[in-house]
């Protein structure tokens, strides 16, 4: 499915807006700076496509909204209907598309406060991770967007824009099941260089090569060529 970028804010608008309340505060685990949560749950019902068996995307909106950010209690998200959502894989990487996820930022970071927020020792994503019991459900949920009908236990629920870049903890348009990279071990879980991408992207936003917008931008557009694109490889 393939909208200008005009009429994908609307359009996603329409079906998640009005339901995301997003995120919340005191997450579980979050060792990894990428801030990624992983779980094995599997689906319940058929739906269309978000992960490796997902096909077709668009490419993302220049410009990016802000979700709610951190809240104090979470709640589970509404997610695109059945049969909305349709992804696409590119040299064998899942890449979303941005009818369904066109990516969503956290208002509480900015690019003035990045020292005391994703560049501050302590693991930042990890205060605003939602927990399991939230993202379970919702990847679930997710799945059944894009018609995933196979095991979950090898795909993450991914933030697109990750925690460390600002992206929003459980706004429905940052989160996608995203599939492992083509040739994985079936059974071994989730694998894919995204998460890597998101660390080196957030060493150089750190060291001030790059700026916020610029990673946020790059990541939401197309991951896989996101480093490249801001001519860090």
């Amino acid at each position: 499915m393939f909208l200008s970028s005009s009429a994908v804010r609307p359009a996603v608008a329409v079906l998640v807006g009005a339901a995301l309340l997003a995120g919340c505060s005191g997450g579980n685990g979050g060792g990894s700076a990428s801030g990624k949560h992983r779980e094995s749950a599997g689906a319940s019902g058929a739906a269309p496509d978000r992960s490796a068996a997902c096909a077709s995307g668009g490419a993302a909106s220049s410009l990016l909204a802000n979700g709610p950010g951190p809240q104090a209690h979470c709640t589970v998200q509404a997610q695109p209907a059945s049969g909305t959502c349709h992804y696409r894989t590119v040299h064998g990487q899942p890449l979303q598309g941005a009818f369904c996820t066109p990516g969503a930022l956290n208002p509480d970071v900015t690019q003035a406060m990045l020292k005391t927020a994703v560049c501050r020792t302590g693991g930042y994503p990890s205060t605003i991770r939602p927990p399991v019991s939230v993202t379970s459900v919702e990847k679930r949920a997710n799945a059944r967007s894009c018609g995933c009908t196979a095991s979950l236990h090898d795909a993450e629920y991914d933030h697109l824009i990750s925690l460390e870049l600002g992206g929003d903890p459980d706004d429905a348009r940052n989160l996608w099941v995203e599939s492992p990279s083509a040739g994985h071990a079936p059974g071994s879980g989730p694998s894919n260089p995204k998460d890597a991408v998101g660390n080196k992207l957030h060493q150089a936003l750190c060291a001030g090569q790059v700026t916020l917008a610029q990673v946020q931008q790059a990541i939401a557009t197309d991951w896989t060529a996101a480093l490249a694109t801001l001519h860090l490889t």
